[in-house]
C-alpha cells in the first residue's frame, strides 16, 4: 500500500457525510414518492409515450395542475393489478 491511500478499495473509503447545508435533493432521496410524472410512469412501465397515451392514460386518474400531470403510484399499481387479472382471466376462459 502506498502512503496516499490510493490502494484502498472503493468500499473501504469513507462516504462523505452530507452537511446541514446540503442541497435539498440529498434529503429527498429517502422520501418515498407518492406520484410520478408521465415520463416517469412510461419509464416505470417500460412503454413509449405513444403507447401510454393510447392504452394506459385513458384508464387512469391523473392529477393536473397547470401544465404538470402526475399519477399516484397507487393508481399505477391499481392499473397494473387490474390489467394483469384480465390477461389471466382470458387465458383461463
Amino acid at each position: 500500500m502506498t502512503g496516499n491511500g490510493s490502494d484502498l478499495a472503493a468500499s473501504e473509503r469513507a462516504a462523505p457525510i452530507p452537511s446541514a447545508h446540503a442541497p435539498s435533493s440529498v434529503h429527498k432521496l429517502s422520501i418515498p414518492r407518492l406520484a410520478l410524472s408521465i415520463g416517469e410512469c412510461c419509464e416505470a412501465l417500460g412503454v413509449s409515450h405513444d403507447f401510454w397515451q393510447e392504452n394506459v392514460a385513458p384508464e387512469l386518474r391523473i392529477v393536473r395542475r397547470g401544465r404538470r400531470k402526475l399519477v399516484a403510484v397507487a393508481e399505477l399499481e391499481r392499473w397494473l393489478h387490474e390489467n394483469g387479472e384480465r390477461t389471466l382471466e382470458r387465458r383461463g376462459s
